[in-house]
């Protein structure tokens, strides 16, 4: 008898990823309720690696599902996170992965699923489930029933609106997370509501803030508002992105104006007069009562003046009070305990919690870098040499300083060598002892490593150990650049290196921000430590000795902004005096801290953000900015050099230099025809302003300028600070600060002499005597009355002002004669 064949039948391939979530789990969330309405996929742009001497993209991070609850009609609260994998993993296998983007989106729960089984995880217990089948996955009810109470959170109270309203366009998913963390602990019905953000320096704080102060205004929560800050730099940053949002509504505390008709004030603690006066007669009390803000955020609150601010906080006590700070609850470190000194550090993190308690949401530094929001970090730990030694953090004993040129630092006397300690450590060596040869050894050392690395161009931040330091090797680095300037037959830039030490020193600071040809090495002790915002910093270096973890990160800060528009996607750490071993461990441990990796050819590249000006394309591509400008129906693709060179060379044929381009900017006509004249005409300017990443505060004047003659970008609320620090009228103040708010055009705004701010400061009427007004641009022969009639009211008065006003063939109207007060540029 034959015998059959029998049939084998090969058991089915199990499904991949992307199978699995389409075949399997989406249609299970479906059945469940899940809608996509209820359902978004975050992305973050990949963490940056180092390729060679630059930085590359890798592959774009997601979260696979954010699940969201319905609260009422459209809106919707995420809720948990959901990690898909492939059917041939176990279901926890994605549980890590989707613990972290619940910490990440600040959701409660963590699912992990394999498309058959899933697990939950529960963040506030720790709770992890046994696997169950994925169709008795809990539905989005439910889950919002155990979130509120789990958060003790009631929506039907009133203080719950402000966390139903949606992100803003441009919030980050980690900013949106901290907003809502802050909204929870308000909506909470505490009655004196207490919350503290601590984010890493560079993921934007301050956005956080706005976007906070944002949600309470548009819910009918915020009445007055004071954000508190230590320094002119954080000051001016913030009213900047404040004003972008609040317009008028947000303004400057001055000495002469406490700005009560501001929703939102901005102030430094020593406008608030509580750094040196009695709290009994300080600014605060004098023009502040008692409970007259309803939110108070104070900004950088892990500074070292954190007592101070319990000033503002008590007078106060109703309000709500936010802390945002960079500095985390702990860090890890590898050095020895005995050389590492944290008494500071936990005074301060002790004052931060004791009174703000937990944090209400962390985003560490080394989180922002593996989602690609930070630059990569390279660290670079060098050697110094001193009488012959290679140095570390090991004693010197004073046998090992015979022959050495050694001066006694406080005196700059030389030192003999008998009346010295038997032994020093690294760091007291620095600060009792100066020796030349260590400091031009240290500087010979870095400035190769600069020239190995591109050129010298390169914006460089030194931390030094004393003032007199700071000039020293200030002095040597230019010394470096002279030399290699000569040999290749080059003229320096001027200047090249500068001391940055305090106030009086600053000249050049904002040069180091925001100047790309000069101004490149700024050697400080720790001004810069925080609040002062260089993108463009590509290496950070240390000749100066630590014990403060928290000192040290502070400096490693500033160094990790991205610039895409200049292609900076990552910073080098210069490490001479052994600072790193205070880097906390989860920094410690990545792979660029050690090593450059090779370019993976199948990795994604991010793509390029895309800019559109009258229809020119500006294109931040990881290699840097590129100008897709129309022509022949085409587009031509110009590199920003080639762009730039071309609006330089337009502006230089009609003003030779500086002084002639102001002239020309303050006279309406010619700078209309100046600007016509353009490639792009005034839209050059925003394309320019795209292309080289210029601060949106800042007015054309600036971005031509800065192309044309080299000057540095300033924001025009800070010309408008410079400007009413020292003018003494009213008026002029007023209308240097509607500049600040709105640049040249607002000066060419018929509704100029009818703001709020210029009104309150008399108006026309108030730009007698003649002088001031014939700056202005405005016929003053007689009294405003005479002029614009008998009506005294200053609105009136401008508004009959307008037939004086001409068509300019641009669709504005001007005045005949007036030109733009040329003290503002």
């Amino acid at each position: 008898m034959a015998r059959r064949a029998r049939c084998y039948t090969a058991p089915p391939m199990p499904r991949n990823e992307a199978d699995t979530r389409a075949k399997l789990i989406d249609p299970a969330l479906r059945r469940l309720g899940w809608t996509e309405q209820l359902i978004t996929r975050e992305q973050t742009p990949g963490r940056i690696d180092i390729v060679g001497a630059g930085g590359r993209r890798g592959r774009r991070r997601s979260t696979d599902y954010l699940l969201h609850a319905r609260v009422d009609g459209a809106r919707t609260l995420p809720i948990a996170v959901l990690e898909a994998k492939a059917e041939e993993y176990a279901p926890d296998h994605g549980l890590e992965q989707a613990k972290r983007d619940a910490r990440l989106h600040h959701v409660p729960f963590a699912f992990a699923t394999n498309g058959h089984l899933f697990v939950e995880h529960e963040l506030a217990t720790g709770r992890t489930t046994a696997p169950a089948p994925l169709d008795e996955f809990p539905g989005w009810d439910d889950l919002l029933r155990r979130y509120l109470k789990q958060r003790e959170i009631d929506l039907t109270r009133g203080v719950a609106a402000p966390l139903l309203l949606p992100p803003r366009d441009r919030d980050r998913p980690y900013q949106y997370a901290a907003v809502r963390a802050v909204l929870e602990r308000i909506a909470r019905g505490e009655k004196r509501p207490r919350a503290l953000l601590s984010l890493a320096t560079g993921t934007g704080k301050t956005h956080i803030a706005v976007s906070l102060l944002r949600a309470l205004r548009d819910s009918r929560h915020l009445t007055r508002a004071l954000f508190v800050c230590d320094r002119k730099e954080l000051r001016q940053q913030a009213l900047t992105a404040l004003h972008n949002e609040f317009g008028a509504d947000a303004a400057q505390a001055t000495t002469r104006n406490p700005e009560k008709n501001a929703r939102v004030v901005v102030a430094t603690y020593q406008t608030l007069g509580i750094d040196d006066e009695d709290g009994d007669d300080s600014y605060l009390s004098r023009h502040y009562t008692e409970n007259y803000f309803s939110h108070i955020i104070i900004d950088e609150c892990h500074r070292s003046a954190w007592g101070k601010w319990r000033a503002v906080l008590d007078r106060n006590p109703d309000a709500v009070h936010i802390g945002l700070t960079a500095t985390p609850r702990t860090y890890e470190y590898s050095g020895h305990p005995d050389d590492i000194d944290t008494a500071d550090d936990d005074a301060i993190t002790r004052d931060n919690f004791q009174y703000f308690g937990e944090p209400a949401y962390e985003y560490s530094i080394a989180d922002a870098m593996d989602d690609g929001w930070l630059a990569a970090m390279k660290l670079v730990r060098a050697t110094i040499i001193t009488a012959g030694r290679v140095e570390r953090e090991e004693d010197i004993e004073r046998d090992d300083l015979h022959g050495a040129n050694v001066r006694d630092r406080p005196t700059g006397a030389p030192a003999r060598v008998e009346d010295m300690r038997e032994r020093y450590s690294a760091g007291s060596l620095e600060q009792s002892l100066h020796i030349d040869e260590r400091l031009e050894e240290m500087c010979r050392d870095l400035f190769r490593r600069l020239l190995e690395t591109g050129d010298p161009h390169q914006k460089t931040l030194i931390f030094c150990a004393s003032d007199a330091h700071a000039d020293r090797v200030a002095a040597e680095m230019g010394n470096r650049y002279a030399e290699w300037a000569e040999a290749n037959d080059l003229r320096p830039v001027d200047p090249y290196a500068f001391k940055c030490t305090g106030e009086s020193d600053a000249a050049h600071l904002s040069d180091f921000k925001g100047a790309a040809t000069r101004a490149f090495v700024a050697c400080t002790v720790d001004l810069i430590t925080t609040g002062v915002d260089v993108p463009r910093l590509r290496n950070v270096v240390w000749f100066r000795y630590l014990k403060s973890p928290i000192l040290f990160h502070q400096m490693l800060g500033r160094g990790t902004r991205i610039h895409a528009e200049s292609g900076k996607l990552h910073f080098t750490a210069y490490d001479y005096t052994n600072a790193s071993r205070l880097l906390d461990a989860s920094l410690a441990q990545r792979p660029e801290a050690e090593r450059e990796r090779k370019p993976d050819a199948a990795e994604e590249r991010d793509p390029p953000r895309i800019f559109e000006a009258e229809g020119v394309e500006v294109r931040i591509e990881p290699e840097g900015a590129v100008v897709m400008v129309p022509e022949g129906g085409t587009l031509r693709r110009m590199s920003l050099d080639e762009y730039r060179t071309g609006i330089t060379d337009r502006i230089l044929a009609e003003a030779a230099g500086i002084d002639a381009f102001r002239e020309r900017w303050i006279a309406f006509d010619e700078r209309r025809a100046m600007l016509d004249g353009l490639p792009q005409g005034a839209a050059s300017a925003d394309i320019l302003r795209a292309a080289c990443g210029i601060d949106e505060g800042c007015d054309a004047y600036d971005v031509l300028a800065s192309a044309a003659f080299d000057e540095t970008p300033r924001p025009r609320l800070e010309r408008a600070d410079r400007f009413e620090e020292t003018e003494e009228r009213d008026i002029l103040r007023a209308i240097a600060r509607q500049f600040g708010y709105g640049g040249t055009d607002a000066l060419d705004s018929r509704g100029l002499f009818q703001t709020p701010g210029v009104r309150a400061a008399g108006g026309l009427d108030a730009l007698e005597p003649d002088p001031t007004a014939t700056m202005l641009g405005y016929d003053n022969t007689g009294p405003a009355q005479e002029r614009y009639g008998q009506d005294t009211n200053p609105a009136a008065a401008a508004g009959r002002a307008a037939p004086h006003h001409q068509p300019d063939g641009h669709g504005r109207t001007r005045p005949p004669r007036r030109r733009r007060p040329a003290y503002l540029y």
